[in-house]
């Protein structure tokens, strides 16, 4: 079963929020409504829509001031926000923008615009987070290769000692010397194997490690 896509709807009039709550339900949205911004910040704790629609005058926290905050948090910034005012002037939308508004859409609202405002909002959504994954994961490869090209370094000159040491043990052998030996043989491979997975990671999996890291999964 596809999973809907997520709408926060933020209104203080009752009424305007049963219908808007009832407009985007029968248009196959998974809705969740707000009396004010306060309520709608607490609500994000465990709902996390891609559109939140807000009117811009409400007591306790206006759309406004809802927008700031939202836009102001690393993890809800793509959220795509539209607000929803009364007001036509040239001078409110800017201010508006300026917060970091999304889209307007003037009261009385049409519902066919509103619907396909709200469509449009969630492409952008998706598209911003596909290109944030993207940027992730370059950035998670980019580590990979630097690291790997660090270690890559001293470990030729490891290697290069090694065999220096291996050389003057040989006049003087013993059990002890050619299995610890054998030891740093078995590691330096290994450190080798590491880097060349480094080096050569292509699309990054980043699995779980313990309750409180992560790692890049390797093999």
């Amino acid at each position: 079963m596809t999973e809907k896509d997520k709408i926060l709807v933020v209104e203080d009039e009752r009424d305007t929020r049963f219908i808007l709550e009832n407009l985007l339900t029968k248009n196959n949205f998974e809705v969740m409504t707000a009396n004010n911004g306060q309520e709608a910040l607490r609500m994000l704790d465990t709902f996390t829509p891609k559109v939140i629609l807000a009117d811009w005058t409400m007591p306790i926290m206006d759309g406004l001031e809802l927008c700031n905050q939202i836009k102001s948090n690393e993890k809800n910034k793509i959220i795509y926000f539209i607000i929803l005012t009364a007001r036509t002037s040239l001078r409110d939308r800017v201010t508006g923008l300026d917060l970091g508004a999304d889209d307007f859409l003037m009261k009385p609202i049409e519902n066919q615009e509103l619907v396909a405002r709200i469509k449009s909002g969630i492409r952008i959504f998706n598209l911003q987070k596909e290109l944030k994954a993207i940027e992730h994961s370059k950035a998670v490869i980019e580590l990979a290769c630097t690291i790997g090209h660090k270690i890559n370094n001293p470990l030729s000159s490891l290697k290069i000692a090694m065999n220096n040491l291996k050389e003057i043990a040989l006049q003087n052998p013993s059990e002890q010397t050619e299995e610890d030996f054998q030891i740093m043989q078995q590691s330096i491979e290994r450190i080798q194997t590491f880097v060349q997975q480094l080096t050569h990671l292509e699309n990054p999996e980043i699995i779980n490690y313990t309750d409180d890291s992560k790692m890049i999964k390797l093999d």
